[in-house]
């Protein structure tokens, strides 16, 4: 009898830690981190993950962006890599036709090359921003996205 009642107190507290160490609900890896409107047209919230340092010369971080909420135009020195993690969002490349993206997916922004990055109207999206070689600049922002340019031609 003893034997059942410490299996069953011990099946409990496995339970209860086990709903504790996961967030089943909102289906995030990392916190939202603090909510901005710099360099952004709706809401945002931004969380580093990584600084850059002097070792990996990289900076790391995870952007939420609400439905219709996006970046201003910008260009990385050396690049950028998204990883997409939720939702449903847009990136453009300056000359190009928008591009859809879903969780899943990964998109590469070229050195020096104008683009923006959101969420689509419907949909909030998550994405880990990867810089590379951020001892040459992190990012140089421009121009917010107009209404217009957000609702431009979607690439095939």
């Amino acid at each position: 009898m003893k034997r059942i009642i410490i299996i069953a107190i011990i099946s409990i507290c496995l339970f209860h830690l086990g709903s504790q160490a996961q967030d089943t609900t909102s289906g995030t890896i990392f916190p939202k981190g603090t909510k901005t409107t710099a360099n952004f047209t709706g809401t945002v919230w931004v969380k580093t993950l990584v600084p850059i340092d002097s070792t990996f010369h990289c900076v790391v971080g995870t952007v939420t962006f609400e439905p219709g909420a996006r970046s201003y135009w910008h260009t990385h020195n050396a690049g950028q890599i998204l990883l997409v993690t939720d939702g449903t969002g847009y990136t453009q490349e300056k000359g190009k036709a928008i591009r859809v993206v879903h969780k899943g997916d990964t998109i590469i922004c070229p050195p020096n090359v104008e683009h923006w990055h959101g969420a689509a109207p419907g949909s909030s999206m998550t994405h880990i921003s990867i810089i590379p070689n951020a001892d040459k600049g992190v990012v140089t922002w421009l121009r917010p996205v107009t209404d217009q340019e957000y609702n431009g031609p979607k690439a095939n």
